[in-house]
């Protein structure tokens, strides 16, 4: 297992070797059933996934980009609709959408939990707006209620991107409580292998309630069948294979526990860096259960490159999620959207820092990080 010699980001092999007689088994029925496209654990794990999330059904594809462009194309987005995303997050969220002609407009994000404000979608509305994607960022809910409310007054599609979240919950006003990627017209997910449900290559799934919907977005992931070598609509060829299929249906069993162990180590964190001088912990949302798939600290702007550097030093590593906000990466820069139309996103890639994070973590190398951490601000204290 890891020490506190070898800190990783994701512990991906420590989390193998503690399962590894189930996926080992599960693998090996796959290899033995060999039905390796669409097979029987691709069946069970749909539906068991579903089950879980309190969803109407599960539709499997190749990963979570392609989830999101299904996703689209399901919802009848045409060249010249506008879709609202946040400038803060992942370039897949916008990708899908340049390929497929859509334009994506950008709105500002929550400072402190970065997600979708809806007064900065409001802002971002125009006549040819027919979606919002809220991204529950980093392992927790965007603020979904008013969101859902202003889209149904206006008629709008929201696609929830649930790829950092899988497992969290959102609690309405009357105290319901509602998976993530349950509560818009349809969620997207990726089971990447470094995400809180993670297979061992690339995968991804849709969810939806609405079964006319379910069934569309079932027919363009394969090639707009449903009915072999009959091509009723334009689709895609987008699977998850059953080897990866028969990996996730061990690690499913597991997520609640996954999500449970991250929590911990989050509060571990927490405990640990409280009163550090410089340093803002994650903040955690009182409508949103938070599973962590990051555990992002704000740094003051003129100190997190040093910090980062002084982390690797010490054998220590960390990410930035993410250096750019999408309306200035080069591929989406637009005179429409120039620097300084989003302070708050612009802020926070100068400030993000992302600790190691994953089911692995063990209170000695939480305390090694911390303390590294906590040494350097302390050493390099905050200018008045």
């Amino acid at each position: 297992m890891t020490t506190i010699d070898t800190i990783q980001m994701v512990d991906l092999k420590g989390q193998y070797l503690r399962l590894k007689t189930e996926i080992d088994e599960a693998i090996q029925q796959s290899l033995d059933n060999a039905d390796f496209i669409n097979g029987t654990y691709v069946r069970d794990f749909q539906r068991d996934l579903a089950e879980y999330l309190s969803a109407g059904r599960v539709i499997s594809c190749a990963n979570g980009t392609d989830a999101l462009q299904i996703a689209m194309m399901g919802l009848g987005l045409k060249p010249g609709d506008e879709v609202i995303v946040p400038a803060f997050t992942y370039v897949a969220t916008a990708e899908v959408l340049a390929l497929l002609g859509i334009t994506p407009v950008w709105a500002e994000v929550d400072p402190l939990t970065f997600t979708l404000t809806v007064s900065a979608v409001e802002k971002a509305l125009t006549p040819r707006t027919r979606a919002i994607v809220p991204v529950h960022l980093f392992g927790q809910c965007a603020d979904m209620e008013p969101l859902l409310k202003l889209a149904a007054e206006r008629g709008l599609a929201v696609i929830e991107d649930v790829a950092q979240a899988l497992g969290s919950e959102y609690r309405f006003a009357d105290g319901t409580l509602h998976s993530a990627g349950t509560m818009g017209q349809v969620g997207c997910t990726s089971f990447f292998p470094s995400k809180n449900l993670g297979c061992y290559g690339d995968g991804g799934a849709l969810i939806t309630s609405d079964p006319e919907l379910g069934e569309r977005l079932r027919m363009i992931a394969n090639h707009g069948q449903r009915k072999k070598y009959v091509h009723e609509i334009i689709g895609i060829n987008s699977r998850l294979d059953t080897l990866q299929a028969a990996i996730l249906s061990v690690k499913l069993k597991q997520l609640n526990d996954f999500n449970h162990r991250r929590r911990l180590a989050a509060d571990r964190y927490d405990a640990l860096l409280a009163g550090v001088p410089g340093i803002t912990t994650p903040v955690r949302s009182p409508k949103s259960t938070h599973v962590f798939h990051q555990y992002t600290l704000l740094v003051p702007e003129d100190r997190r490159d040093a910090l980062r550097l002084h982390l690797q030093l010490h054998g220590i590593p960390s990410m930035i999620y993410y250096p750019l906000p999408l309306h200035l990466q080069p591929a989406y820069r637009s005179s429409r959207f120039p620097e300084g139309s989003f302070p708050v996103s612009e802020s926070l890639s100068r400030r993000v820092l992302s600790l190691p994070m994953h089911t692995e973590m063990n209170a000695g190398q939480q305390e090694t990080i911390a303390a590294v951490v906590a040494d350097f601000m302390k050493d390099h204290p905050t200018q008045e």
